[in-house]
């Protein structure tokens, strides 16, 4: 390799890019940045005055299969680096491919496609550069060039963009954006209002929606797809997806209910928060793998109020495991967060169709995010597992040793006995949760509920092993044991609770999570009974019974406790079951 001095090192930093943005190839090799085209320069930031270049176009409109020379000129000075594609307005994608008619300073680049982008091939100073892009034959809809300009190593202007081009292919009425009156809702170039609603449903198009039967076009909380054939095109798929999110909306189609194996399109913001439409597939619990778009065009975006909204028409195959192409499938509708323009893990079980669905079809397909029986299991073990059992198991240990000393079944106290069997079944229920979890997910699902819950089962089978290998109750390192049962004890009984919220909050879609507010007074209920037995405790190690009001000795305290418990237990399980 040729050696470079140091102005040539910081200019290597200078326009490579990966998904967040440019880095700095001088050879213009940057298809890690076909995304963002945003340069990451030492923590540089994009200019915010005009750009001193313009990006032009040689036509106004254009049809399937089309040449448009496209000129990028410096309005003053020069520049090293450029990143040249055409994309739909309001898309995140490159479209078409372009015909390099400069290869001394111009190469090709495969950001969707082969030459669907073009960048510099070198870094020598340039005030104008030229290169013909060639229209998809399947014509895209209304389209831009978008270029990122790169004057010095700190100094660049990303995502400049031509005069929009007009595709004289007619787009279907129902795509067409609506634009509202006044100023723009957002500085989102993908901002206006994309018309979705429920007209034609079960008619002419498959509808899917939770609520059921909801509208997108005059409920905001309405989760939406809708499938058809296009209006006015041979062959393809019309989808239009609606729903909250602060970050992403997809729709998934499988040969099953479970997560998986699926072909999946999102709907969701990119690293500068415009919306855009991308093609992916999912493999078991792990983050889906982003596919080319390919035959999707015809695409509206629009992000309104916390509510995104899709829509696009796609000629390519859907495909599973199990089949190469269909139109019957499990339909999912999932929403959650982005980072950097990747999508996370979702936050609660997506909306599942209760049937397949002929997507080509006239259907009202119904389902919700109902929980499977397995995980449903997994959630209520691990509830009696750390808020009944083994919170009595505990109360037995720390309250009633002295009360019940001398009293003996099987040659042992009472209090050691039932502290041991309550405490066996806890750990036999936690066990048995944890299988149950991993035979319904078949890998590891994201979050912290799973890294907590491991952490929980691992704790939970230490804990009798330190038991079994106690010191004698003479001992001088008896002291020793006692605190690290006691301590260990804690940490798992804090991990699980924590556990449970996490757990609780992935199953209740109720718009006001009951079910963790019931779990709220569950912890405060067992925290109140510890602070009574605690103070009577206190009481009795000063011997002041006699100058206070009494307390109700534990036995009492212990049956209130059980029965406001029993009552929590119950109101949860019954929850669980209707999630």
């Amino acid at each position: 390799m040729r050696k470079m001095g140091k102005q040539n090192c910081f200019f290597f930093l200078l326009i490579s890019c990966n998904f967040m943005g440019v880095s700095g190839y001088p050879n213009g090799l940057v298809t890690e940045s076909c995304s963002s085209m945003t340069p990451i320069h030492g923590g540089a930031n994009a200019q915010t005055s005009a750009a001193p270049f313009s990006v032009t176009a040689s036509k106004a409109t254009y049809s399937p299969g089309d040449q448009i020379t496209v000129t990028l000129q410096a309005k003053s000075g020069t520049f090293q680096g450029f990143f040249l594609q055409a994309r739909q307005i309001g898309g995140g994608a490159a479209l078409g491919s372009f015909t390099i008619t400069d290869s001394t300073n111009t190469q090709g680049l495969n950001c969707n496609g082969a030459n669907s982008a073009v960048s510099q091939k070198s870094k020598s100073a340039k005030s104008l550069i030229q290169a013909t892009w060639n229209a998809p034959s399947s014509g895209t809809g209304n389209i831009e060039f978008s270029a990122t300009f790169v004057r010095v190593y700190e100094t660049f202007w990303k995502q400049v963009k031509s005069s929009p081009i007009t595709s004289n292919i007619l787009v279907p009425a129902t795509f067409a954006p609506i634009k509202l009156p006044g100023p723009p809702l957002s500085s989102n170039p993908s901002s206006s209002l994309v018309l979705i609603s429920s007209t034609g449903c079960g008619i002419n198009k498959t509808c899917f929606s939770n609520p059921a039967g909801c509208d997108a076009a005059t409920n905001a909380d309405c989760y939406f797809m809708s499938s058809a054939s296009p209006q006015g095109v041979s062959d393809g798929i019309q989808f239009e997806i609606s729903g909250k999110s602060n970050g992403y909306v997809s729709i998934g189609f499988s040969d099953d209910t479970e997560m998986g194996n699926d072909d999946i399109y999102i709907c969701g913001q990119d690293v500068n928060g415009n919306i855009q439409v991308q093609h992916a597939f999912s493999t078991g619990r792990l983050t889906p793998t982003i596919k080319p778009l390919e035959n999707v065009n015809n695409i509206s975006t629009s992000f309104n109020n916390g509510v995104i909204k899709c829509s696009f028409i796609t000629r390519n195959s859907i495909s599973t495991q199990q089949r190469a192409a269909d139109t019957s499938y499990y339909i999912f509708i999932a929403n959650g967060p982005t980072n950097g323009g990747a999508i996370q893990y979702h936050p609660s079980r997506p909306f599942i169709t209760e049937d397949k669905v002929n997507l080509l079809g006239s259907q009202l397909a119904s389902g919700n995010a109902n929980t499977p029986t397995i995980i449903k299991t997994h959630g209520a073990l691990m509830l009696i597992a750390w808020m009944t059992t083994g919170s009595i198991g505990m109360i037995s240990a720390r309250y009633f040793k002295q009360i019940s000393k001398g009293i003996q079944i099987l040659g042992k106290d009472i209090w050691f006995q039932a502290h041991v069997f309550l405490m066996l079944l806890t750990v036999a229920a936690t066990v048995t949760a944890f299988v149950l979890a991993f035979v319904s997910v078949r890998g590891w699902s994201g979050g912290a509920h799973p890294v907590i819950g491991c952490i929980v089962m691992v704790l939970a089978l230490i804990q009798p092993l330190i038991a079994i290998f106690r010191c004698a109750p003479d001992s001088k390192r008896r002291i020793v044991f006692n605190l690290v049962h006691a301590i260990n004890a804690l940490v798992i009984k804090v991990l699980a609770v924590t556990s449970i919220f996490l757990g609780l909050q992935l199953l209740d879609n109720s718009p006001n999570q009951w079910l963790l507010k019931v779990m709220g007074g569950f912890v405060g209920w067992e925290f109140l009974i510890y602070l009574i037995l605690d103070f009577n405790l206190c009481l009795k190690k000063e011997e002041l019974y006699e100058n206070v009001v009494k307390i109700p000795p534990e036995p009492v305290v212990l049956l209130i406790y059980i029965l406001g418990n029993l009552m929590f237990l119950i109101a949860l399980l019954v929850g669980i079951g209707q999630t």
